[in-house]
């Protein structure tokens, strides 16, 4: 079996913070944001719990480029810090990494603070750090109780409530795929819509076997629709997820097919002179480096 080679050193190091260079420029007036706020309050009650992520070291200078972290390093040269637990990419490719995860989604809070309270830190001390209720900690700590590992993974990287997590969790964990994959493909992460699709699941689907009680200001009429609705709608989204492979192979055939025609010169000549708008969008099409654009 062939390795996967590590995009960063495993091991925090731990890097002097006037060698770590920031790679953009920060916002004006980001020190007074409840953002930074709640940052600089953590890191001041409970140190810091996420490294940074920098490049390796310039062999020059000295230094080293943030990767991701620019918040926690203003919080760290805000609060007087000498040093700073630092991830270390072991490739050359300047990508920022929280183009790859994003630290602050939902799942992603629910392990720093699983991770700090596993270090010792108590749920009143986070809450007091964070600036919450100790509710909210709570919540967030048991966020992924009862959901399974593939409806996790669709939420990696996602914004939402605690609540939603709340009402999927009620379902059977195929159930809890279909509808974190209705969710996320609509773009509708709610605590709402988790809700109606609990009230819209099926019976033998619950977990506990029970019907959860309607929900308030929908009549039975209402509900129904919604059912009816919902259940053409995962029939539609299995038809797109069936269909989908084969259709990214056609475009891909058909740019390079455009590619191979744009390129002989009489036939663009042609265009060019007969139908100026269809070299356009030929163009446009070629322009596409990933189908996820």
């Amino acid at each position: 079996m062939t390795g996967v080679t590590l995009g960063f050193v495993p091991e925090p190091l731990s890097v002097p913070v006037i060698c770590i260079l920031p790679s953009r420029k920060m916002p004006t007036g980001v020190a007074n944001t409840r953002k930074f706020n709640q940052i600089r309050s953590s890191i001041e009650e409970v140190g810091l719990i996420e490294p940074l992520s920098v490049t390796a070291v310039d062999q020059e200078s000295g230094h080293h480029m943030l990767l991701d972290g620019h918040i926690r390093l203003m919080a760290l040269r805000d609060l007087g810090f000498v040093e700073a637990a630092c991830l270390v990419a072991t490739d050359d490719e300047m990508y920022t990494y929280n183009n790859r995860v994003n630290r602050l989604a939902t799942v992603q809070e629910h392990y720093m603070i699983r991770r700090a309270i596993d270090r010792g830190v108590s749920p009143e001390r986070l809450a007091k750090a964070l600036s919450v209720d100790i509710s909210q900690i709570m919540k967030k700590m048991t966020l992924l109780d009862g959901i399974c590992p593939e409806a996790v993974e669709l939420l990696k990287e996602r914004q939402f409530s605690p609540e939603v997590t709340r009402a999927i969790r009620k379902m059977k964990p195929t159930r809890q795929v279909e509808c974190v994959e209705l969710m996320v493909a609509a773009n509708n992460i709610t605590v709402a819509y988790a809700e109606a699709l609990l009230v819209a699941t099926p019976v033998p689907r619950l977990i506990d076997g029970k019907k959860p009680a309607r929900l308030t200001g929908v009549s039975q009429e209402q509900m129904a629709k919604m059912e009816r609705e919902m259940s053409n709608l995962q029939e539609q989204y299995k038809l797109v997820e069936q269909t989908y492979g084969q259709d990214v192979l056609n475009l891909v055939l058909a740019r390079g097919y455009l590619a191979k025609l744009m390129e002989c010169e009489p036939v663009l000549k042609y265009l060019s002179q007969r139908q100026p708008d269809l070299v356009r969008e030929f163009e446009a099409i070629l322009e596409i480096v990933s189908l996820d654009q």
